[in-house]
C-alpha cells in the first residue's frame, strides 16, 4: 500500500521532500518548522514497509495533510528491533516536524535493550494512541489440549513437557506467554523462530504445542479447523471469535496483552501541536474507510488523549519490565 500524492497541487511528493531538505539545512534552534505551516512533518515508521506500523501510518498520513495543508511523509526506519527509528525521533529538535508511528514494543524494548539509548516514558512526548489489535492464545487441532482450563491443569501436572513458540524473543507473542505463565504458574518451553510464518508452520503441522498469534492471521485456521481458540488477549471476548473465553477469565489479574499502537514525538514538543494533532486524530480515526483499512491487519481504531496515552507506556513499562527482569527474558 503506497501514499498517493496524486490530485494534491498544493504540495507534490517532489515538492515536499524538497522542503524537507531545505528544512534540514536552514533549520535553527530558534526556528521551529511547527511556524511554518508548509513544512513538511516526518512520520517515521520503526519498521519495514508493509507492517501494521507502516500501513497506520500511511492511512493517517495524506489525511493529516488534507487537514493541515502541509505533508506528512512516512519514512521507514527499520532495524534493531524497532531501536533506530525510535531513537532518530528521540534526538530530533521538538518543533512538530518529525513523529514516531510505533508499537507496544516500545516500551518492552526498555528491558530487552538496556543499552539503546533512551527511555520511551522520559524522552518521548505522547500524543495519542490509534489503534489496538488483539492476539489469540491457539492451538493445533491435532492437540490434547481442548480449553483454557485444560491447558492450565494439564501444564501444572506435566510441568515443561508443553511447547509454545514465538517470532522471537522478546515480541510480544512472546511477553503474553511469559505473563500466562507467571501469572498461572505453569511451566512452558519456549520455541523462537525468525517472523510469525515459519512458527505458524510448525504449529499447524504439530510441532509445536502453542502460540499466540493475531487474530486476523489466525482467524482463517481456526474457520478452516486448523487450529483451536483458546482464549483472546483482551478483557472481553472478540466479536470475531464470541465463544472464545478472554484471558481476564482466569481471575488472574491484569491479563491483558493487546497489543496497542500510537503516535509520539521527541520530549517538548509544543502543547498546542500535540493539542492540534490528538484533536485531528479523533476525527480521522472515527473515519468508517479508517476502520477498514486497519482491519486488513487485524486493528481496531482506538483514539485517546495524550495523558491517557501517557499514563498507559509508563503503566505498560512497569509491567512489561518486571515480567523481563523476574522471568529472566532477553531479546536472543
Amino acid at each position: 500500500m503506497h501514499t498517493s500524492w496524486e490530485g494534491r497541487p498544493a504540495f507534490s511528493r517532489r515538492k515536499a521532500l524538497l522542503a524537507l531538505a531545505a528544512a534540514a539545512a536552514t533549520g535553527s534552534p530558534g526556528r521551529s518548522a511547527f511556524a511554518n505551516t508548509q513544512a513538511p512533518v516526518r512520520l517515521v515508521v520503526p519498521f519495514t514497509p508493509g507492517t501494521g506500523i507502516d500501513l497506520i501510518a500511511r492511512v493517517i498520513g495524506p489525511k493529516l495533510s488534507e487537514r493541515f495543508q502541509r505533508p506528512f511523509i512516512v519514512d521507514n526506519k527499520p532495524g534493531a528491533s524497532g531501536n533506530i527509528g525510535t531513537l532518530e525521533v528521540v534526538r530530533s529538535t521538538p518543533d512538530g516536524a518529525t513523529l514516531l508511528v510505533t508499537v507496544n514494543t516500545l516500551v518492552m524494548n526498555t528491558e530487552l535493550y538496556p543499552k539503546m539509548g533512551y527511555s520511551p516514558v522520559r524522552d518521548l512526548s505522547a500524543i495519542s494512541q490509534t489503534s489496538v489489535g488483539q492476539l489469540v492464545l491457539v492451538t493445533g487441532s491435532q492437540s490434547r489440549i481442548t480449553d483454557l482450563k485444560e491447558l492450565i491443569g494439564y501444564a501444572q501436572k506435566n510441568p515443561g513437557v508443553l511447547n509454545y513458540g514465538s517470532p522471537g524473543a522478546g515480541t510480544p507473542h512472546h511477553l503474553a506467554t511469559e505473563l500466562l505463565k507467571s501469572k498461572a504458574r505453569i511451566s512452558l518451553t519456549h520455541v523462537s523462530y525468525r517472523g510469525t510464518a515459519p512458527a505458524l508452520t510448525d504449529l499447524l503441522g504439530g510441532q509445536i504445542d502453542l502460540m499466540f498469534l493475531p487474530i486476523h492471521v489466525a482467524l482463517q485456521h481456526i474457520k478452516a479447523g486448523k487450529l483451536r481458540a483458546l482464549a483472546i488477549s483482551s478483557d472481553t471476548p472478540s466479536p470475531l471469535l464470541p465463544q472464545v473465553p478472554s484471558l481476564r477469565s482466569l481471575n488472574l489479574g491484569d491479563m491483558n496483552v493487546d497489543m496497542w499502537y500510537g503516535l509520539l514525538g521527541p520530549k517538548g514538543l509544543p502543547p498546542e501541536f500535540v493539542r492540534s494533532i490528538n484533536e485531528a486524530l479523533k476525527g480521522i480515526l472515527a473515519q468508517p474507510e479508517v476502520a477498514k483499512a486497519f482491519e486488513s491487519q487485524g486493528m481496531t481504531p482506538q483514539h485517546s488523549t495524550p495523558q491517557a496515552f501517557q499514563a498507559l507506556i509508563e503503566a505498560d513499562a512497569r509491567r512489561w519490565g518486571n515480567l523481563i527482569k523476574t522471568q529472566g527474558i532477553t531479546a536472543e
